[in-house]
């Protein structure tokens, strides 16, 4: 643990310098919803789900408030992750609230995230059924690793790590794409793909969404 993460980060470090977001999650992530607004998402098509966004410079007040709002909206819209540019934001930050082998639901946000490949022996891939609040009602399998790891920072601009394996690391890999302009529909094959586009246009989303123009 950094002396500038025992001072000042948002969560606490093991002893590996890795992130412990798994306490107090129910209580941290109701503390942020509240303080947030919910904000309707952005559906594939939209320009700002399919580029880069921008590094986050300014670790401020206007961050913080970010956050909240990302928490408030992914609880509106019943996921487990969420990134900036799916509420048309174009700042590279995602939070999460995501259920885990274990019986807490690992919560936090991370700004910046830059994943880490895995070792050798973690390269087992996990063949699942994969959606995104950003293509509403579809649902595709697609493969990925079955841990994941990302280097960043959190909302105050502390240096952190976090990792996951199983449904979290799907996670961890699903929001960070996001922040690079992939969606989980990108790494599919063109049958899939128009697979997933087909089930969101028959479906009905049963949350907010900005219409595309």
């Amino acid at each position: 643990m950094t002396e500038q993460q025992q001072a000042g980060g948002v969560l606490p470090v093991d002893d590996e310098g890795y992130v412990i977001d798994s306490e107090d999650c129910e209580e941290r992530e109701t503390a942020y919803r509240e303080r947030g607004t919910s904000r309707p998402i952005t559906v594939v098509g939209n320009p700002v789900l399919h580029k880069e966004c921008k590094d986050v410079t300014e670790f401020d007040d206007e961050l913080a408030q970010l956050v909240d709002d990302m928490f408030a909206s992914q609880r509106t819209a019943e996921g487990v992750g969420l990134a900036a540019n799916q509420i048309g934001v174009d700042k590279k930050v995602f939070v999460y609230a995501c259920p885990a082998a274990q019986a807490a639901r690992p919560t936090g946000a991370a700004a910046n995230p830059v994943p880490v490949e895995p070792p050798a022996a973690r390269r087992v891939l996990d063949d699942a059924n994969e959606g995104c609040l950003s293509v509403p009602t579809a649902y595709v399998s697609l493969a990925r690793p079955d841990y994941a790891e990302v280097t960043g920072q959190d909302e105050k601009g502390n240096p952190i790590k976090v990792r996951g394996t199983g449904y979290f690391a799907r996670c961890l890999q699903h929001e960070t794409d996001h922040l690079y302009g992939y969606l989980y529909i990108d790494r599919l094959s063109k049958r899939d793909r128009k697979d997933a586009l087909r089930q969101m246009e028959e479906g009905t989303p049963r949350y907010p969404v900005v219409p595309n123009e």
